[in-house]
């Protein structure tokens, strides 16, 4: 959790003054403070315009470099009371309401008229005090943190979205096709087909292999339920394999046993961010001319052997939930392939077509989750590099206190969680949480035990090795943004827990 602190034009002019003043004194000593983020209100650039002078002033880019822009919105102005006696502060802080997380006002100025009960206003001592308030809120010991990549690409998610409302092209627009065409560049395939969701991904890819009720298909019990709700949706059977205890991906050299000819399909999850053993999955499957379809929803940004996870299977399968690695805000997912038939039927199948032979549905991508996408895909690859310097800490710190995560040779591990093993995980959990450390326990129930499909058949001791990850894993707070000092809080208390 971040502190926004939102700079009034006097601060601005001290900031930006020839002359050393207090305020640029507390501006740098704020800057080495916990994460703050400063922002210049947009409603005061026309007054700075008028107030900045060469002889006494550098220039505002000079500051823009250390601050981001905060936008004004239309509709604020009309939310000002007639009688209002500062109409710009009024504005300001109506503007400074729409930012996530805590925000103050940073100003000189005795009284500050601020239209909203969530913002206050006040001078360094005042950002000094609500700093010491805030350390305790923004030392965040949570599994994600979806509100610092949101900041740090504000100005281009509106300037994304305010594109998408002037074109009007709302569902497939313009933004789909651009996002689909970054993407495949990412993961170097020749297609991408953007959906609503990663189960309508799934959903599509098993129907474009020809995938019909009673048919079976192969996937792994230690996964999110996507695959299993796909599968059952179009009325085929899932068939459980069990996984490598190493990886915690679908093992291949159990596959051989159960292949038949009702198998449609094999659906390799990539849990926790690591590659299955694609080519060794991909080489069983050929044998019996059994199409692969690779779930990267956890795996987006990693490689295997030196090639992106998302074009290891004939389709490539991917979701956009907020959770995962690559996220946005809201539903969102994408097929990729390097087939071109594939490709124009998973065209086909997402969206409905009067001259198409192929009944499709309205699975695709709407236009304002393209956009956002778009511009959290600028920042990806720093994010990636990130999430592993942070599992190379975690590593370092951890590995002679319990099972680490295992990286198989030629892979590299985007950690969607970063996940250990101990005994007693729930009652470790609990401790955690007693200190304020949020935990996962992903996944702590297999899916060939789901109450939903005791129909099937499945009993427990069915797939040990699923079973036994299930009740000893414990996924620690991990994304990019996750602060050092933080993480050796997390590392501290697990070592005094366990």
């Amino acid at each position: 959790m971040s502190l926004n602190v939102v700079l009034d034009a006097e601060i601005i002019l001290d900031l930006l003054s020839l002359s050393k003043n207090d305020t640029q004194h507390a501006f740098t000593r704020l800057q080495k403070s916990l994460p703050i983020r400063f922002w210049i209100p947009c409603s005061l650039l026309p007054i700075l315009e008028q107030r900045i002078f060469p002889n006494q002033h550098n220039p505002l880019t000079e500051l823009l470099q250390e601050t981001q822009l905060l936008s004004s919105l239309a509709v604020h102005w009309t939310h000002i009371p007639c009688d209002c006696t500062n109409k710009t502060q009024a504005l300001i802080s109506l503007d400074a309401s729409t930012l996530p997380g805590s925000t103050i006002i940073w100003t000189q100025q005795e009284e500050f008229e601020t239209l909203s009960d969530d913002i206050e206003a006040g001078d360094h001592e005042f950002v000094y005090a609500m700093l010491a308030e805030y350390e305790y809120e923004m030392d965040d010991k949570t599994l994600f943190d979806l509100e610092t990549a949101q900041l740090l690409v504000r100005d281009e998610l509106e300037a994304n979205l305010f594109n998408v409302l002037k074109q009007g092209e709302y569902v497939l627009g313009h933004s789909v096709l651009r996002l689909e065409q970054a993407l495949s560049q990412f993961v170097e395939t020749q297609y991408c087909v953007a959906t609503a969701s990663g189960h309508d991904a799934l959903l599509l890819a098993l129907q474009a292999v020809g995938t019909e009720p009673e048919d079976e298909v192969i996937t792994t019990p230690f996964a999110p339920p996507n695959v299993l709700k796909a599968i059952l949706a179009l009325g085929a059977i899932p068939v459980f394999v069990d996984i490598d205890p190493e990886t915690y991906n679908l093992n291949p050299e159990a596959l051989n046993s159960i292949l038949s000819d009702k198998i449609k399909a094999v659906i390799p999850v990539n849990v926790y961010g690591q590659c299955a053993d694609f080519d060794t999955i991909n080489h069983i499957a050929m044998q019996h001319k059994i199409p692969v379809i690779e779930d990267a929803s956890c795996s987006f940004g990693a490689s295997y052997r030196e090639r992106p996870s998302g074009q290891l299977g004939l389709i490539s399968c991917t979701s956009f939930a907020p959770t995962h690695p690559f996220g946005g805000y809201g539903h969102g997912g994408a097929c990729f392939t390097n087939d071109t038939e594939l490709a124009v039927k998973l065209s086909q199948l997402r969206h409905f077509e009067t001259e198409s032979i192929v009944l499709g549905m309205d699975n695709g991508m709407n236009s304002i989750q393209a956009s956002m996408l778009l511009a959290k895909l600028n920042i990806f690859p720093q994010e990636i590099q990130a999430r592993q310097h942070i599992a190379q800490h975690y590593h370092e710190n951890l590995v002679e206190l319990v099972k680490i995560p295992y990286i198989a040779p030629d892979m590299t591990n985007i950690y969607a969680y970063y996940t250990i093993e101990v005994d007693k995980r729930d009652k470790v959990r609990e401790a955690l949480k007693e200190t304020g450390i949020t935990t996962g326990a992903y996944y702590r129930q297999p899916l060939h035990l789901h109450p939903a499909i005791t129909y099937l058949g499945y009993k427990e001791q069915d797939f040990p090795n699923a079973e036994s990850a299930a009740a000893k894993v414990l996924n620690l707070p991990m994304h990019a943004y996750l602060a050092q000092e933080t993480q050796d809080d997390i590392i501290q208390a697990l070592k005094k827990i366990i």
